[in-house]
């Protein structure tokens, strides 16, 4: 079982932003990145998934920053112990749902929840929800050619968010424009563009 628990705001390095941004009727900053994923590419040419390999990035990635574990839910601020990246399934009615996957650095480890939970919820069309890690939420529309998206702020879900559509060949790599969105609570400008740095780094090395 993961650890999750409240915590004074007061008590970490987010105390300024909770003041100023708790309250603010439009929390969400999004920011936009081309991300070069040319390896991925060729590591999926092993027969991996491509959609996984991003997702196990992404999760790379803000496990190695602090604020991922932190999450604003209501007024109060979470911490957790650990995290997961949240995928979009296309279910067996034609419809979505919504599949949370426990990160796991073990990329073979990773790759077996992915393969099996979303398939889990492709045939069940019931969402897989993992309440106890904060979640990196990702959507993705592979046939479509975008510049970016702003999504929506509900007031519910304040989760950290990514959304890309297809990959583009520039000369000799392959390129998607990434939209990431987050909560200001949660990170600064800052910790955002470390962890989109963070990602291109692990794609690279992966």
């Amino acid at each position: 079982m993961n650890v999750m628990k409240e915590v004074d705001p007061k008590d970490t390095d987010r105390a300024m932003s909770y003041e100023l941004f708790i309250k603010a009727p439009m929390p969400m900053v999004t920011i936009f990145r081309t991300i070069d994923v040319t390896n991925i590419l060729n590591v999926s040419e092993k027969g991996y998934k491509f959609n996984m390999l991003l997702c196990y990035c992404i999760g790379c990635a803000g496990s190695r920053i602090h604020e991922f574990r932190l999450l604003p839910v209501g007024m109060k601020l979470m911490e957790y112990e650990e995290i997961g990246v949240s995928v979009v399934v296309s279910n067996k009615k034609g419809s979505i749902s919504f599949c949370d996957l426990p990160f796991c650095s073990d990329l073979d480890v990773f790759n077996q929840n992915y393969l099996s939970l979303t398939k889990e919820v492709e045939t069940t069309c019931e969402n897989h929800e993992i309440k106890d890690r904060m979640m990196i939420g990702t959507s993705t529309l592979p046939q479509y050619d975008f510049d970016g998206v702003i999504n929506m702020y509900n007031g519910i879900f304040n989760n950290p968010f990514l959304m890309w559509g297809k990959y583009k060949q520039e000369e000799a790599r392959y390129v998607i424009k990434f939209s990431f969105q987050f909560h200001h609570v949660q990170m600064d400008g800052r910790q955002a563009c470390q962890f989109l740095d963070d990602l291109q780094r692990i794609i690279n090395g992966l």
